[in-house]
C-alpha cells in the first residue's frame, strides 16, 4: 500500500471532530460579467448557462449576508474574502468601500481580514490602487506572458488586445505599491516558451509569486457539469482523442496538451531551481515540496480532498467550488440558509470526499500519488491504460514532472529541514 493512501485526513475537516470549523469562499459580485472575451474563459457562458440575460450584480442586501454571516461561521482568527469573477473591478469602488465597512461592522471579535483581488487589471488606475493600498488588499493580476503571448487568447469585446491596458494597470500598483502576485493560464500555445513566460512574469512585470493556472476544458464544458460525463465520452489516455490536435478530442482546441504541461513545469523548473528557490515562490513546486515532507498540501489541485472554499455567485447562490458553478454542485443560497450551514451540509461533505474516494486503481498504484491525489476531479475524464475510467487529462505531463524532479523536490525539503 502507498504512503498516499495510509495518510489522514487534511486540515479542514479532521477539525470537525475538535469543534472548529474553518472555510473560504470565492465571491463572485459581478457574476459572469467580464470586460475581456478571453479565448479559454471557462467562466463567460455561465450567464447562458443560468438564463442570466440582465447585468449581474450583487445586492447591498446579499453583500451584508454574505459579510455577517462569513464572519460569524468561521471559528478562525484569520478570515481571508477573495473577490472575483468575471471581473470584480466592474462593480465600482463604491461597492468594495461598504463590504469594507461592513467587515470592520460585524467583525465583534476582531478577528484578522485580510481581502484579495483578482483581477484582469483592465481597470486599475490611480483612485483604484489608492483604494486597494489603503485596505491591504493582495491582487491576483492576470497576464499570460509577454504581449505577443498575452494576447493571442486575452482580447476585449471587440477583439483588441489587452496587453498593453493590464500593464499599465500594474504600474498603477506598483507605483502606489500595492503587493500583487500573477496568475499566468498555460494554454495550447504559451508552454512551448516557458523561460520567455517566466523570465517574463519574474523579471519584467517583477511578480515574486506566480501561479500556473493549467486550461482544460471538457469539449461539452458549457452544457455538461463535470462528472457528469458518460464512459463512453472518455477516451483512453495516450490515445489521440486523449491529447488537443485531434478533430474529435476530449478536450476544446485551446486547453493545454498534457505533453506540453510535463515539458512546462519541468523547464520553469530548473530554471527557478538555479537561480530563484527563496526568491519566488511558484504554486506547483511550493506544493510539491511541502507534499514531499508529508504536510498537507499548499493548493486544493494535489489535495487529499477539494471543498476548502465554496463560491458564491451575485444571486447568494452557494457553489461547491467556483470550478463548479453549474445546477448541480449548487448547495444552497445564503438567504435561505447559513452560509455556515451550506459549507458543512451532507451534500458538500460528499463533494468533498469525492476526490479521494473516486481515485481509479492506476492512481492508487501511482509513486507520485502523495504529490497529485488525482488532481482536480473535473478533469478526470479519461481511461487508464487498463480502460479503468477516471484518471486525470493532466496525469501524463504531472508523471513527467515529478519523476523528472523528485530528487531536487527531496533536495529543497531537506534544506527546509535543516533550517
Amino acid at each position: 500500500m502507498s504512503y498516499f493512501q495510509l495518510n489522514g485526513i487534511t486540515e479542514q475537516f479532521s477539525n470537525l471532530s475538535k469543534g472548529k470549523k474553518r472555510f473560504q469562499v470565492m465571491i463572485k459580485p459581478s457574476g459572469s460579467d467580464c470586460n475581456l472575451n478571453c479565448t479559454y474563459c471557462y467562466y463567460l457562458h455561465k450567464k447562458k448557462l443560468f438564463n442570466r440575460q440582465n447585468a449581474t450584480r450583487m445586492s447591498d442586501e446579499i453583500l451584508q449576508s454574505l459579510v455577517q454571516q462569513y464572519i460569524e461561521g468561521n471559528q478562525h482568527d484569520e478570515i481571508v474574502f477573495s473577490w472575483q469573477g468575471g471581473e470584480p473591478t466592474l462593480m465600482g469602488i463604491d461597492f468594495f468601500e461598504k463590504a469594507v465597512s461592513l467587515q470592520r461592522k460585524y467583525n465583534y471579535a476582531g478577528k484578522k481580514i485580510e481581502n484579495t483581488l483578482q483581477t484582469n487589471g483592465i481597470l486599475l488606475n490611480n483612485e483604484w490602487a489608492s483604494f486597494l493600498k489603503h485596505h491591504n488588499f493582495l491582487v491576483g493580476l492576470s497576464i499570460d506572458g509577454p504581449e505577443e503571448i498575452h494576447n493571442i487568447h486575452r482580447k476585449d469585446r471587440n477583439g483588441k488586445p489587452s496587453f498593453n491596458l493590464v500593464m499599465e494597470g500594474l504600474n498603477h500598483l506598483k507605483n502606489h505599491q500595492v503587493p500583487f502576485n500573477v496568475l499566468a493560464t498555460i494554454n495550447r500555445h504559451n508552454p512551448k516558451k516557458p523561460l520567455e513566460v517566466y523570465r517574463f512574469l519574474t523579471k519584467e512585470v517583477g511578480a515574486n509569486y506566480v501561479q500556473f493556472n493549467p486550461c482544460v476544458e471538457a469539449v461539452s464544458y458549457q452544457n455538461i457539469a463535470p462528472n457528469f460525463w458518460q464512459e463512453s465520452f472518455m477516451p483512453r489516455v495516450g490515445t489521440p482523442r486523449s491529447r488537443p490536435a485531434h478533430s474529435g478530442s476530449v478536450v476544446t482546441k485551446w486547453s493545454v496538451d498534457p505533453l506540453d504541461w510535463g515539458y512546462f513545469l519541468c523547464t520553469v523548473f530548473d530554471e527557478w531551481y538555479k537561480s530563484d528557490i527563496g526568491l519566488i515562490l511558484v504554486n506547483w513546486f511550493e506544493t510539491a515540496v511541502v507534499q514531499s515532507m508529508k504536510l498537507p498540501a499548499q493548493i486544493c489541485l494535489t489535495g487529499e480532498i477539494c471543498g476548502k472554499g465554496v463560491a458564491i455567485e451575485y444571486t447568494g447562490d452557494v457553489f461547491s467550488c467556483d470550478h463548479y458553478v453549474y445546477p448541480e454542485y449548487c448547495i444552497g443560497n445564503i438567504q435561505d440558509k447559513k452560509l455556515v450551514d451550506l459549507v458543512f451540509s451532507e451534500k458538500q461533505k460528499a463533494f468533498v470526499f469525492y476526490k479521494r474516494n473516486s481515485l481509479p486503481q492506476y492512481c492508487l498504484n501511482c509513486p507520485h500519488g502523495f504529490l497529485c491525489w488525482g488532481q482536480c476531479p473535473r478533469h478526470r475524464f479519461l481511461k487508464c491504460p487498463e480502460g479503468e475510467p477516471g484518471l486525470n487529462y493532466l496525469c501524463p505531463g504531472f508523471k513527467t514532472f515529478y519523476s523528472t524532479k523528485k530528487q531536487e523536490i527531496k533536495q529543497i525539503a531537506n534544506m527546509v529541514l535543516m533550517k
